[in-house]
């Protein structure tokens, strides 16, 4: 019942999202693809544009792979968590919409999401929480047209962490769940 409630409300509020994106959608903190650490709880992680110089999502219109391309919202490939949470926060929800429209668009194209989590708690626990956040992006993205075999899901917990510092900082780099395509 819960999961039926989870999704009803998830449609709602994604297909609230799958309008024009306003001011805010196109500012929504996202991975800094260059390898820097950065974000707290507090401080998002650096923003990359994907206003109206941004490459469209048909990659038959592209001449490269829009995946890597830095300008393309599709080159953003983590969704950030608050703690102890698996609810997609309305500034990833670009991204995962995004990511779904490639994948409605390309029916051959698979993807791995990979949940994470900080540290934090037990190592059972962290397993079920990265699985739960991975789940909860493939839900989002079956929602909004990507097929259901399209899309796995693995945890990996606290096992691969991006910071490795002991402070909230590193803990929010480590609560997210990545979209890894075959060959990245």
């Amino acid at each position: 019942m819960k999961r039926l409630i989870f999704a009803l409300a998830a449609s709602v509020i994604l297909a609230a999202c799958s309008s024009t994106p306003t001011q805010e959608q196109e500012g929504a903190a996202v991975e800094d693809r260059s390898g820097a650490t950065a974000g707290t709880q507090q401080q998002k992680p650096q923003t990359q544009s994907t206003g109206p110089t941004s490459k469209p999502l048909d990659s038959s219109s592209m001449s490269g792979n829009p995946l890597k391309d830095p300008s393309n919202i599709l080159s953003k490939r983590s969704v950030y968590f608050e703690l102890d949470s698996n609810v997609v926060k309305d500034e990833f929800k670009p991204v995962v919409s995004a990511h779904a429209r490639y994948l409605q668009q390309n029916r051959k194209i698979k993807m791995t999401v990979q949940g994470n989590a900080d540290e934090r708690g037990s190592r059972e626990y962290n397993l079920a929480l990265g699985q739960r956040r991975a789940d909860a992006v493939k839900q989002a993205m079956q929602l909004l047209g990507a097929q259901p075999d399209q899309i796995e899901t693995v945890s990996f917990g606290e096992e691969k962490p991006r910071a490795t510092g002991h402070d909230e900082k590193s803990w929010y780099e480590n609560r997210r769940a990545d979209l890894v395509y075959p060959n990245d």
